[in-house]
C-alpha cells in the first residue's frame, strides 16, 4: 500500500491546491473542467476534491460511464433476446438492472430468463461450450478499455469453431463524445481530465485533433486524489496561459502512442461505426461494430427479435447529466423516486456513474 499512499499524502495535497489557487489568482473569471471516465467520477466524489478546490475551478462529470451512456434500445434488444427459447445472456453485473421501456434483465430473469453474470468475455465462452443447444449472448458494452479483451474472445470463439456464441455490441470510443461536447455552445468546457484507463490503450496522442479543432486543454490523468489535483493544475496553467495542448500527468501508465498490441488486435475484429449515446444522439464514427468476417458472431444480425419502440423515462435528468449541463440533484427523481435499491436511470444503477456517486458520497 506504500506506493498508493504516496498518492495521498494530505500534505502534498495541501501543496497542490496551494499551487492551484496561486495559479489562477490573477485570472479574471472561472474555469471549468470536465472528467470523462466513471472511475475519476467516482474518485473525485469519494476524496471530496470538488469542496476543496477555490470557487473559480469546477468540476463536472461527462459521459465516462460506458453503462449509462448506453441507449435505452440496447437495452430493450437484450430483453428481447432474453426471451428468446433456449437463449443465454451473459453479461458484467452493472446491466443486469439498467431499466429498458418497460423491463430489465434482472426482471426478466425473475420471469424465467437464463441470465448469467460474468466476469470476463471468455466465461460466456466457457458457457457456450458446456451448452451447445442454447444461444449464447455476450452483451458487448465498454469503451476501448474493455473492447480487446471482447475482440480475443471472439478469436478464441472462431478457432473453437462455435456456433452458438454471439455478442450484442454497443462498444464506444471517447474522444467522438468528448468532440461533441467541447463544441456545444450551451457547455462550456474549458479543459478535459482525460480517462486514464481509455488512453492507456489509444494513448494521449488521440486527443490530438480535439487541441487542433476545438484549443481545449487535455490532460490524461491518474485516479488517485494526488494526480486529480495535479491535472487540474495542469489544466489550470494551460488555461491561464491561454494555450491549449495534450499534456500527461499519467506518465506511470500511459504512452504516447498507446498499447499498439491492443489497438491491432481491436482493429483486427471491429471497424467504427456511428453511435448512439444516451443523453447526447449519434455521434459520426463513435462505436465499434464486428467487421464481415465475424458477422456469424453478431446477435443483432444472426438472432432476429422484436424490439420495442424505446421510450425514456419522463422525468429522468440521465442525459442531461451525462453531458455535464445539470448536477444529480438537479433532477426532481434522485433521492425520491431513483435510489440505488430501485434506479429509474442507468446513471443510479452503476457503479460508475455520477448519480450513484453523488448518493454515495455527496452531501
Amino acid at each position: 500500500m506504500k506506493h498508493q499512499n504516496e498518492y495521498r499524502d494530505p500534505e502534498l495535497a495541501k501543496l497542490q491546491l496551494q499551487a492551484i489557487r496561486q495559479t489562477i489568482a490573477d485570472y479574471d473569471g472561472t474555469m471549468t473542467f470536465m472528467e470523462v471516465c466513471g472511475t475519476h467520477t467516482m474518485a473525485i466524489y469519494q476524496h471530496g476534491i470538488r469542496n476543496l478546490l477555490p470557487g473559480q475551478v469546477k468540476l463536472i462529470s461527462g459521459p465516462g460511464c460506458p453503462v449509462c451512456v448506453t441507449p435505452v434500445g440496447f437495452v430493450d434488444q437484450a430483453v428481447a433476446l432474453a426471451r428468446r427459447p433456449n437463449t443465454i445472456i451473459a453479461t458484467f453485473g452493472d446491466m443486469v438492472r439498467v431499466p429498458g421501456s418497460s423491463s430489465s434483465l434482472l426482471y426478466e430473469q425473475a420471469r424465467g430468463a437464463t441470465i448469467k453474470i460474468v466476469y470476463s468475455p471468455l466465461d460466456a465462452v466457457s458457457i457456450a461450450e458446456k451448452n451447445p443447444e442454447s444461444a449464447v449472448v455476450f452483451l458487448g458494452v465498454g469503451f476501448e478499455t474493455t473492447t480487446p479483451t471482447v475482440a480475443g474472445t471472439i478469436l478464441t470463439a472462431a478457432s473453437k469453431k462455435l456456433d452458438n456464441f454471439y455478442v450484442l455490441c454497443s462498444h464506444k470510443t471517447m474522444p467522438g463524445p468528448m468532440a461533441a461536447l467541447a463544441g456545444d455552445p450551451e457547455l462550456q468546457v474549458d479543459g478535459y481530465l482525460c480517462p486514464a484507463h481509455v488512453s492507456a490503450i489509444i494513448g494521449a496522442n488521440a486527443y490530438q485533433p480535439l487541441v487542433d479543432n476545438y484549443r481545449v486543454p487535455c490532460v490524461v490523468t491518474g485516479f488517485e486524489p494526488l494526480d486529480v489535483l495535479q491535472g487540474v493544475l495542469m489544466l489550470a496553467r494551460q488555461v491561464v496561459a491561454g494555450e491549449a495542448r495534450v499534456e500527461t500527468q499519467y506518465r506511470r501508465v500511459v504512452k504516447p502512442a498507446g498499447n499498439l498490441k491492443a489497438q491491432q488486435l481491436l482493429n483486427q475484429v471491429f471497424a467504427a461505426c456511428d453511435a448512439r449515446w444516451r443523453g447526447i444522439g449519434d455521434i459520426p464514427d463513435s462505436g465499434l461494430q464486428l467487421r464481415p468476417e465475424y458477422h456469424r458472431f453478431d446477435a443483432a444480425r444472426q438472432l432476429q427479435v422484436e424490439v420495442e419502440t424505446p421510450i425514456e423515462h419522463k422525468g429522468c435528468l440521465c442525459g442531461e447529466i451525462l453531458k455535464g449541463k445539470v448536477r444529480p440533484n438537479d433532477c426532481p427523481l434522485f433521492r425520491t423516486i431513483c435510489t440505488p435499491e430501485d434506479p429509474v436511470g442507468a446513471c443510479m444503477v452503476s457503479s460508475e456513474g455520477t448519480c450513484a456517486a453523488e448518493y454515495k458520497y455527496g452531501t
